[in-house]
């Protein structure tokens, strides 16, 4: 149903996230997708307890309303994809495809998508049924999966659920199906134990590519560690961040970068601001952020963003931006720009950049230097064996000189890693001595986790216990503030690792 047997698609595992905020995310792809910006997408994701009433649901298809819902930590949405009640839980298996329908056939598309949720069912043994009536699978009359899409200029949304391993007691709340007397089951139910929801993913993402003759994608998408499960942090933070950013047309780099510390920076009350919009000139392999056409700096964000800060009452402030190598000074003015606002709307509050390398240009570091954050980030991300194929158009040499020539001119010089990319014991420890000689102090270490089956792979999961070894390193070698461990980004509890400079005045 694509435009080419051999057409890539996109696999991505957004992990636990709250249904509206997955809603708005997609909503956003279409719009993407439609107008030809963004690939045609895949997208696994939990959602915490969550009652959706499609666009044939109502009142008569709760068991209890809304009240008590709440009061039983289940949250209630509305939806416009298709079909009536369904409940969705942790360990359930949601797949949401945001893809191009070539054929124009939408009762093709929904006989393929449940197909590819069948093979899911017999990859472990069973054979499930279809009812002509209804969408979904069914086991010996029990059901199995629930189906619900949207689609606008042939672009879908929304997709197909399957009980993994999830509690099937949300159930009781609703009406499923429209039928009061529905029994659901679940693969583990059926199975009498648990299931490698992974494993599911798996061979759902390879029936649904094959169904719809897009390229095999990549096997292990979604494999991770223990160590690396998010605790889901509610969604009434989230809302009301994104509400405020929607309404100043602001963006964070949390959001675009599917940050997994979203929901927790959130509840904090702290975000990366992203500036200079949200299309990057670059291409790096290990990014979420996308790249594509890109539009003239908007004069008025840095004030709305300072706006922003004021609102939320922050006492320190990430600055971020995408690459924009189309500029003449890369965006440095405007960062410049940015840090005058900050310091005139919140003049105690402590302002950091992560900025990109200005293709090396001094006017243009100088530039951001001159405006005194407080904190100069810039990543040189991995170990410079590996930069032709993770970060092409950048240079390690460049990024090292970037970090000096802040620290010479008096500032905090910070930067991070990206660890589990392939790098070894002797390569990190001599980007360590690299960054330390620039003159940077401040370090983070984090996993690399891949976006997508289109970026670079996930070579290693990092144990927790080799980000203490290595934070202990750091620290031996002479970095001042370490922040080290599978979950840290590189603006992560940013006020938490703030470090007077060792020389110069710092701020004036």
């Amino acid at each position: 149903m694509t435009s080419g047997a051999a057409q890539k698609l996109v696999v991505e595992d957004w992990g636990l996230l709250a249904y509206d905020q997955a809603a708005r995310r997609q909503d956003e792809l279409a719009r993407q997708r439609a107008r030809g910006l963004a690939a045609d997408r895949l997208v696994f994701v939990e959602h915490p307890p969550t009652v959706t009433l499609g666009r044939g649901g109502g009142p008569a298809d709760l068991r209890l309303g809304p009240e008590l819902l709440a009061a039983r930590g289940v949250a209630l949405a509305h939806s416009d994809r298709g079909g009536l009640a369904t409940f969705h839980g942790p360990g359930q298996l949601v797949a949401y495809p945001i893809v191009e329908l070539q054929e124009r056939d939408l009762h093709l598309y929904v006989n393929r998508l449940l197909e590819a949720a069948a093979e899911v069912a017999r990859a472990f043994g069973l054979e499930p049924e279809r009812d002509p009536d209804q969408p979904g699978l069914w086991l010996a009359g029990r059901k199995l999966a629930s189906l619900g899409v949207a689609v606008s200029r042939w672009v879908t949304r929304h997709g197909v659920a399957i009980n993994v391993n999830n509690d099937l007691a949300g159930f009781d709340l609703i009406v499923p199906c429209g039928r009061p007397g529905q029994v659901v089951t679940s693969l583990a139910q059926e199975l009498g134990r648990p299931v490698d929801l992974a494993r599911a993913k798996d061979v759902f993402a390879q029936a649904f590519s094959r169904a719809l003759g897009f390229a095999a994608p990549p096997l292990g998408m979604g494999r991770k560690p223990p160590w690396l499960r998010k605790r889901y942090h509610g969604q009434t933070a989230i809302e009301q961040m994104e509400g405020r950013l929607e309404r100043l047309h602001l963006a964070t780099v949390c959001q675009s970068a599917h940050c997994p510390n979203l929901g927790e920076c959130f509840n904090r009350g702290t975000a990366t601001f992203m500036i200079l919009g949200r299309q990057c000139t670059r291409g790096c392999r290990f990014c979420a952020v996308d790249h594509g056409p890109t539009s003239p700096p908007d004069p008025d964000e840095p004030q709305r963003l300072a706006q922003a800060a004021a609102d939320m009452g922050l006492r320190h402030v990430v600055v971020t931006s995408v690459t924009r190598d189309d500029l003449a000074d890369g965006g440095a003015a405007h960062f410049a720009a940015t840090i005058a606002a900050l310091r005139a709307r919140l003049p105690q509050a402590t302002v950091e950049v992560l900025t990109p390398d200005f293709l090396g240009q001094g006017a243009a570091i100088d530039a951001v230097c001159q405006a005194r954050p407080d904190v100069y980030n810039h990543n040189v991300e991995t170990v410079p064996r590996l930069y032709p194929a993770v970060r092409p158009q950048a240079d390690y040499a460049r990024s090292l000189a970037v970090l000096a020539r802040a620290a010479a001119q008096g500032l905090a010089a910070k930067s991070g890693l990206m660890l589990g990319l392939g790098e070894t014991d002797a390569e990190l420890r001599a980007v360590l001595a690299d960054l330390l000689a620039a003159g940077c102090r401040c370090l983070t270490l984090g996993q690399y986790l891949a976006p997508s089956a289109k970026h670079a792979p996930v070579m290693r999961f990092v144990p927790p216990f080799e980000f203490d070894h290595w934070a202990a390193v750091a620290r031996r070698m002479g970095f001042d503030q370490v922040a080290a461990g599978p979950l840290v980004r590189s603006s992560y509890l940013a006020d938490q690792m703030l470090v007077a400079p060792r020389h110069g005045e710092g701020r004036r």
